[in-house]
């Protein structure tokens, strides 16, 4: 048993339980309607309806998407802003709402009863068969088995941090958390616990702590205002910007590559820095370099591929195929029109979802979602919407 006084074990709820906090969420004026193809519940294994599901939010409500064809296959209502993420299944998709985590079950074309409330709800992050969300407001962070969602709300264990912040967490194979210290004030770096929940090591140079990936051999990277921070074997390793502000907020691994993907920015005083640069961090060597892609890109728009190349939407409306050892862009695809990031983040900006060899591109201002096939970058499927699309994501491949 894990003995930190700051950790607990919860048991998955009861029916009556998660119905309880269904009625709670619609208390606030959340409310939500199965679409046409509504099925699932959590009642055993619901049947599949939508095949290899993509998703993506609109001004009030989710659209679920099946993954070949494109055909919509559902319109859910939920007001609010929300965000999407992989829950870590090959059927689930997490909903971040203004009360907490929802569960999207997108093969059943349906929002569940399944949730995790917590006040301003963050990262979501899977990793070695666990999925780790991460409430801002609180400083809790839940971890579960994501295999255990189509029998209703998994088992979680809890870990909370001494201060809310807007954080992260991840989870490692052998147990150990990778966890963000900050306040709302000011966010200063990471601690490393074991699966006692004892702290092992800690740095905290790394001011405006924010994002994580994960490359090969389990070397966790953290990105800060000044390069980032990785941990592997057992050691946090902190490497700097080329530049005195160089700002690495949003990062993409990938299990394949020693090499992570993130963003870049060196205006500290910008209202809103749209960059042309992304950094390559090489956690084998500690090294840091950056590719200048001619073209400005956003949050939204790093990926990677299945051979573990680099992907970054441009705002020319390319995606930009880097080799992140020779750190080059070897090949451009083209997809959708030119666009401009707007200045607020929560406006919708074309996004990027990856999954195998398709690339989902959105395209808000046609309304238009495409699906690319990267080995030839040929678009596969197009289908035009009712509403903009936001926030885009799906549920990870099959399970083999």
């Amino acid at each position: 048993m894990r003995n930190s006084p700051r950790y607990r074990r919860a048991a998955g709820l009861s029916t009556v339980a998660a119905a309880m906090l269904a009625l709670g969420a619609c208390g606030t004026g959340t409310e939500q309607q199965a679409g046409q193809e509504g099925g699932g519940g959590q009642q055993g294994q619901p049947a599949t309806t939508v095949a290899e599901p993509v998703v993506t939010t609109y001004d009030g409500g989710i659209y679920v998407l099946d993954g070949t064809t494109l055909e919509v296959k559902a319109d859910l209502q939920l007001e609010g802003f929300n965000r999407l993420n992989p829950a870590g299944d090959d059927r689930h998709v997490m909903v971040s709402t203004s009360d907490g985590f929802q569960v999207l079950d997108a093969a059943g074309a349906e929002l569940t009863d399944v949730t995790f409330p917590g006040p301003e709800p963050g990262h979501v992050v899977r990793h070695a068969g666990r999925t780790v969300l991460f409430s801002d407001g609180t400083g809790e962070v839940l971890s579960f088995d994501p295999a255990q969602l189509g029998e209703g709300k998994p088992e979680t264990e809890s870990y909370t941090t001494a201060e809310p912040h807007h954080g992260v967490a991840i989870e490692l194979e052998n147990g150990e958390l990778v966890v963000t210290l900050g306040n709302e004030e000011e966010r200063t770096g990471i601690m490393v616990l074991d699966a006692q929940r004892k702290e092992i090591t800690r740095s905290e140079q790394c001011p405006g702590v924010h994002g994580e990936a994960t490359a090969q051999g389990e070397a966790v990277v953290i990105g800060c205002e000044d390069g980032v921070l990785v941990y592997r074997d057992g050691t946090i390793t902190k490497v700097d910007s080329p530049t005195e502000y160089g700002r690495i907020g949003n990062q993409a691994g990938t299990d394949v590559s020693p090499v992570v993907l993130g963003d870049y920015k060196q205006d500290k005083d910008a209202e809103l820095e749209r960059p042309t640069q992304v950094s390559l961090i090489d956690t084998e060597t500690g090294s840091l370099r950056l590719v200048d892609l001619g073209t400005s890109y956003t949050f939204r728009s790093l990926a990677r591929g299945p051979e573990g190349e680099a992907l970054v939407l441009g705002t020319d409306g390319a995606i930009h195929v880097l080799d992140p050892v020779r750190a080059e862009v070897v090949r451009t695809i083209p997809v959708i029109g030119e666009w401009q990031e707007p200045l607020e983040w929560q406006q919708p900006r074309p996004a990027i979802f990856v999954r195998g060899g398709t690339a989902y591109v959105s395209d808000p201002g046609e309304r238009k979602l495409h699906a690319v096939d990267l080995a030839t970058g040929e678009k596969t499927a197009t289908v035009e919407l009712e509403q903009a699309p936001n926030e885009l994501s799906g549920v990870l491949a099959q399970a083999h």
